[in-house]
């Protein structure tokens, strides 16, 4: 499979210009980036052999202070996701610990962890706990 960098630049009226680096003569244009993306592949073909396997790496130019926010936030959300993996797991492990071995009801578990009761039940029925004893 080959591998081939898309750069993308808005011109002044715009559009977002795709341009393969590695072949010489390679480019197309698109009103959005998902629209040249989408073109710069048709355009490949015209170049190589089985483009629509080939992949695509994008590098969109960007001024500095945008391409500093946009990495931010990735960066951030990266962050968030794993905390929400997190939270999750603290969750369902205090769902089991409460109706487990404290005794609460499920829908008490739930009022306590701010849960639906519906969705105190789904996490112990997928808790590992659960699944280790089957």
């Amino acid at each position: 499979m080959s591998i081939y960098t898309i750069r993308y630049e808005k011109d002044e009226t715009g559009w977002w210009i795709a341009t393969v680096k590695e072949v010489r003569g390679c480019h197309t244009q698109g009103r959005t980036i998902e629209q040249a993306r989408r073109r710069i592949r048709e355009a490949l073909g015209l170049f190589v052999d089985q483009a629509e396997k080939s992949e695509l790496i994008d590098d969109v130019v960007l001024p500095a202070n945008a391409r500093s926010l946009l990495k931010r936030v990735l960066s951030t959300r990266k962050r968030a996701e794993e905390e929400a993996i997190k939270l999750q797991n603290t969750t369902a492990e205090a769902a089991e610990v409460l109706t487990k071995d404290v005794g609460v009801s499920v829908r008490d578990a739930g009022e306590l962890l701010g849960l639906s009761h519906q969705r105190v039940h789904q996490l112990l029925t997928s808790s590992p706990r659960k699944k280790k004893a089957k």
